[in-house]
């Protein structure tokens, strides 16, 4: 229960369209994607937020990890008002958020996502001399590892604050498809909405959560027309196109809800079993979307290490997700858990967590 790799069965016919395309592994694929494939993406946008982007404002991607890291690389300044830029970044954290804020000269800002901030981060609390200094602000939504979600608000007062101090949002919003009642709000949705400069919201989604394709290595970044024209200038340097097979299975992929919609359903079964386990415990907090469960507990890696050796359950511990700011460690005191294995297994697995730490 460590990863956070999908288990449940992918399409059917991702073989059937492989195998139909494999003659094009002898061809050099298009840098920018096919173009089906970006107009397959453009209309799951459509359908999924009721938005319209064109398909030059998309690049697929080998995973959304590329992307993560690259665009910041493209977007980032080397200098904002004449001083190192910030790079906003949730805390706990998808560790690539950071290592691209260091790679590309900015200073990485820590910004606590605990239970007091609804387990997403207050960036509007942030004093204004570091918030003009800002040049991105990560946001993951659903988040990880904690499964929060950011409503209309928070989106709404985020872009207002990255329109008052001039900064670029991007939104891993790779765990969108999983959710406990209702869908995610999207970044593209709300700027859309909010008419504001479509160059400062950047959003990234993958099909490894949606359609349990984690090997498939297959993503994409949407977002204003020149910021993405800067990241297609990047990628033809130092990207890697999809090959032309995979990004056939992925036209299909982004063409289609119908697995997602079973896949969500297996979820929400493994969601109505930790309630069911956990039922009564005050320490839990039913996720609202993604497939982790953040428990808390009085010390991250002695939980887990308790784990293992009493029960042969593995977790991460949540310090592995966080840094300590201002002597305040946010990860410390959690545990993170995966729920992508069978439904039985998740069963054998929380009840053994529960009986070893919370009895």
């Amino acid at each position: 229960m460590t990863i956070g790799e999908p288990r449940h069965p992918f399409p059917g016919w991702v073989g059937d369209v492989m195998a139909q395309h494999a003659g094009d592994f002898g061809k050099y694929p298009p840098n920018d994607g096919t173009p089906e494939l970006r107009v397959a993406i453009a209309g799951y946008l459509q359908r999924r937020y009721g938005v319209t982007v064109g398909d030059d404002r998309i690049i697929p991607l080998n995973g959304t990890r590329e992307g993560l890291f690259n665009t910041l690389l493209a977007l980032c300044p080397e200098e904002k008002r004449g001083q190192r830029p910030v790079v906003l970044i949730p805390n706990p954290f998808y560790q690539v958020y950071g290592v691209a804020a260091l790679a590309a000269g900015a200073e990485p800002v820590y910004v606590p996502a605990t239970a007091g901030s609804g387990f997403l981060p207050d960036y509007t609390a942030l004093a204004p001399e570091v918030l003009d200094r800002v040049a991105v602000a990560y946001l993951c939504s659903p988040s990880n590892p904690q499964g929060a979600v950011a409503d209309n608000g928070y989106w709404t007062s985020l872009i207002e604050l990255a329109e008052t101090h001039d900064f670029k949002i991007f939104a891993d919003e790779c765990y969108c498809e999983i959710y406990r009642d209702a869908p995610a709000p999207g970044l593209l949705q709300i700027a859309q909405a909010q008419g504001g400069d479509p160059e400062r919201a950047v959003v990234f989604h993958s099909l490894s959560k949606r359609s349990n394709l984690p090997g498939l290595r297959s993503g994409f970044v949407a977002g204003g027309r020149q910021s993405i024209e800067r990241v297609r200038h990047l990628r033809a340097y130092a990207g890697a196109p999809q090959p032309l097979p995979v990004q056939r299975v992925a036209e299909h992929a982004w063409a289609d809800d119908a697995h997602v919609e079973d896949n969500r359903a297996l979820y929400r079964r493994k969601y109505a079993v930790a309630d069911d386990v956990f039922a009564g415990l005050p320490e839990y907090t039913p996720p609202e979307a993604g497939f982790f469960l953040w428990l808390p507990v009085a010390d991250s890696e002695a939980a887990a290490l308790r784990l293992w050796r009493e029960t042969g359950v593995r977790v991460l511990p949540g310090r592995y997700f966080s840094r300590v700011v201002n002597g305040e460690d946010p990860g410390a005191g959690y545990v993170r858990v995966a729920l992508v294995a069978a439904e039985d297994e998740v069963r054998r697995g929380l009840t053994l967590i529960r009986d070893c730490l919370y009895q």
